[in-house]
């Protein structure tokens, strides 16, 4: 069974993919629209559950409520990118460079929490902490995607 960091890595991992492809298109195409969509329904599904599953038990710890504080603030700032990117024609060179603003916000949230919330979060969870949280946010992601 995965824990809570093994889930959440897998997931990070799909996002910097579908970045990587997001930024690669261009134009007023099919292709910048479903890869748009689906790394907006994954990064929607992703924040909601790991909101839930790993941060607010994490707000709970003296040690690591401010990280995940920021890091919920984060989440703010990358659905204002979204929005600016559905308000944006896809034709427009805008666009690109919100996609690319919005890869480089993402990747630097995704990294920061890797490289610094996992180790924090690692010292006030409990094994049979991060294993339920893991079981709990992949119920979640499944049910939504």
């Amino acid at each position: 069974m995965k824990n809570i960091f093994d889930a959440l890595r897998e997931d990070h991992n799909v996002q910097r993919a579908l970045l990587d492809k997001l930024v690669e298109t261009s134009g007023d195409t099919s292709t910048r629209d479903a890869i748009f969509q689906e790394l907006k329904k994954e990064l929607e599904i992703h924040a909601d559950a790991e909101e839930r599953h790993f941060y607010v038990p994490l707000i709970e710890s003296d040690k690591t409520q401010e990280k995940a504080r920021h890091s919920i603030a984060e989440h703010h700032e990358i659905d204002e990118l979204i929005e600016q990117l559905e308000e944006t024609e896809y034709s427009s060179s805008a666009w690109l460079k919100i996609a690319k603003d919005l890869k480089e916000k993402v990747e630097h949230h995704l990294d920061e929490e890797e490289h610094e919330v996992f180790q924090m979060a690692g010292k006030v969870l409990s094994e049979s902490e991060k294993k339920n949280l893991g079981k709990d946010y992949i119920k979640q992601i499944e049910q939504e995607r």
